[in-house]
């Protein structure tokens, strides 16, 4: 290659790998002498300079996290048209090697390799951000066996770009999650599905949905359950096959987030082992149900020995303390005082802040963030932050709602601001729609708080207009708000024949022909016709015309014609007849035998 320096100091070594957004190549730094990788942007994507803002953006941002699972980025730069990101150089194979090399993984291998992976996702989402393409290309596996998860930034920035210009769905389809498929809102969810798709992949060595298209591949990500891991491999405890359906669940809502993932692998890694399932902590803080009066009654009176607990007399020396009983009552008042003046004292502090000091700051409007950017802008203006969640269906999951004070308000630093962030709409099950009309399908879907979505047709055994399939299935567990898809019957496909030639022939070889063509005899009536009684004369539609299968045929069959009666023949007397002159006599011909009469 021919040798390049890119910002006075990045001297390209070699090509090591290419994909379809940049090249990445070994450098070698000369500034701090040390080898680092440079991704160059492909021309077509750094000629857009809206793509390259939110490139480098997102690059900035994941410049920001610092973990050992994930490739640190260095450097972000430009020189001329040429857009690169300097990354830390990770010696070794990406995962997609390792799998193809040895097909399937280990088990306890395979564990080892997600939870790392976790690790990396929930360090990016709390930081805000959201990978959008993890598959095993993007995992790199060090000599040691560590991971780091490349290629933070952009794929997220190709995600928003592409939404907003082509409408096109970017990322690998047989990793991607449904909601990517589907171009809905991506989540750190989202994440968690493609994380699931590797981890399947690693413990069979075989992808969970394969087709000869990606739109294929999409609707199975859409439609379809996939094979359990322990179909393909029984020897995989039932435990870790509950993981992995867990991470591909197809609504996001049931998902764990990154943060759970990471726990639930490591307790399979501890089981894996021979450990059991841990046990919850006596002394840990723990959420208990409220205690009942009538139970804390029930509960004195039924301690052991105690059945016949009776209040004791009270003796000179108890009689005495009630003057020690009294003080405590005031001492009691005075702590309840105290308790009371310093609460009203943290509330002032929680809404005024620091009223005792002279500094104020200006609330960052943070709705339609994400929580984890919001949070760190409200906290980079000294403010503290309390969460709440709401239901909201015009907000995506994850997003805030709004806040308490508004965006532009100024308050004194410490102030707390309440952000309520969306849950999404609220939970309603899906309804079976499928067999109902669709103006009562349209009804039910309303009633339930959803939207009717895309409506399309197919031809079906089922009757015209009735419901033949939806998305979301009937059961799933979605948001108020969200759209459902419908597919109508149009009734059964009709097939266009051509009617055969049946004037000529008898009824019955006419039947025969019809019928073999998947036509139905109408009609048959008669006339006279100079032809052999019985013979289609007629026919209706016309030989050769393309009809519909099961049309009806109407025939016209000959029969014979009625004699014309003769004119009466008297005697010849004299010349002359009964009826007239001879002279007066015209032969008639019989129309069906030819012969003429005298």
């Amino acid at each position: 290659m021919e040798q390049r320096i890119l910002g006075n100091r990045y001297e390209l070594v070699e090509l090591v790998g290419s994909g379809g957004m940049a090249d990445v190549y070994k450098a070698h730094d000369k500034l701090l002498d040390r080898t680092v990788a440079v991704k160059v942007l492909h021309a077509q994507f750094a000629s857009d300079a809206e793509f390259v803002a939110r490139f480098q953006r997102e690059a900035q941002g994941a410049a920001k996290m610092s973990h050992p699972n994930i490739v640190n980025i260095y450097d972000v730069g430009q020189e001329g048209k040429c857009h690169y990101i300097v990354m830390e150089y990770v010696s070794g194979q990406t995962l997609r090697e390792e799998l193809d090399a040895g097909g399937r993984l280990p088990v306890s291998t395979a564990l080892a390799i997600a939870r790392q992976i976790a690790e990396a996702l929930h360090h990016a989402h709390q930081n805000g951000l959201v990978h959008c393409d993890i598959k095993p290309h993007n995992i790199l596996v060090m000599e040691d066996g560590r991971i780091k998860v490349a290629d933070f930034g952009i794929a997220r920035a190709v995600s928003s770009v592409t939404s907003t210009y082509t409408g096109n769905i970017v990322g690998s389809v047989h990793y991607f999650s449904p909601e990517q498929a589907k171009g809905a809102s991506i989540t750190p969810k989202s994440d968690v599905y493609s994380l699931g798709v590797v981890l399947y992949e690693m413990l069979t060595g075989e992808l969970p949905f394969t087709g000869e298209t990606p739109v294929g591949i999409a609707l199975k990500h859409l439609q379809e359950e996939p094979l359990s891991v322990s179909a393909l491999d029984p020897s995989i405890p039932p435990f870790v096959d509950a993981l992995v359906s867990e991470l591909m669940a197809k609504d996001p809502s049931q998902r764990p987030d990154s943060g759970t993932v990471v726990r639930q692998i490591a307790q399979d890694e501890a089981m894996l082992g021979g450990a059991s399932a841990p046990t919850l902590d006596p002394y840990a803080t723990q959420v208990l149900p409220r205690v009942r009066e009538a139970e804390v009654d029930s509960s004195l009176l039924s301690r052991p020995g105690q059945a016949d607990w009776q209040p004791a007399q009270m003796s000179p020396v108890e009689h005495e303390g009630g003057a020690k009983k009294a003080y405590r009552s005031k001492a009691f008042l005075f702590a309840l005082f105290l308790v009371l003046f310093f609460g009203f004292f943290t509330g002032a502090f929680l809404s005024y802040g620091k009223f005792w000091s002279s500094a104020e700051v200006v609330v960052p409007d943070v709705t339609g963030q994400t929580l984890a950017v919001a949070k760190q802008k409200l906290e980079d203006k000294n403010l503290r932050v309390d969460i709440a969640e709401m239901y909201d269906s015009n907000v995506p999951t994850g997003q805030v709602v709004k806040q308490d004070p508004e965006g532009g308000s100024k308050v004194k630093e410490e102030r707390l601001v309440t952000i309520y962030v969306s849950k999404g709409g609220e939970e309603v099950s899906m309804p079976e729609l499928k067999g109902l009309q669709k103006s009562a399908a349209e009804d039910k879907i309303t009633s339930v708080g959803l939207k009717l979505g895309v409506v399309t047709e197919e031809f079906s055994s089922q009757p015209a207009g009735k419901v033949i399939a939806q998305d979301p299935r009937a059961g799933t567990k979605i948001s108020k708000g969200q759209v459902v898809d419908l597919v109508i019957s149009k009734g059964e496909r009709s097939r266009k024949v051509a009617v055969p030639s049946v004037v000529g022939g008898k009824e019955a070889a006419a039947k025969d022909a019809i019928e073999n063509r998947g036509l139905h005899i109408g009609s048959v009536t008669k006339e006279a016709s100079s032809q052999a009684a019985g013979t289609v004369v007629r026919q209706s539609p016309a030989a050769g015309s393309e009809v519909e299968e099961g049309t009806s045929v109407d025939l016209v069959l000959a029969t014979e014609a009625e004699k014309k009666p003769s004119e009466k023949q008297g005697g010849t007397t004299g010349g002359g007849t009964a009826g007239g002159n001879a002279a007066d006599k015209v032969p008639s011909r019989d129309a069906d035998s030819g012969k003429t009469n005298r």
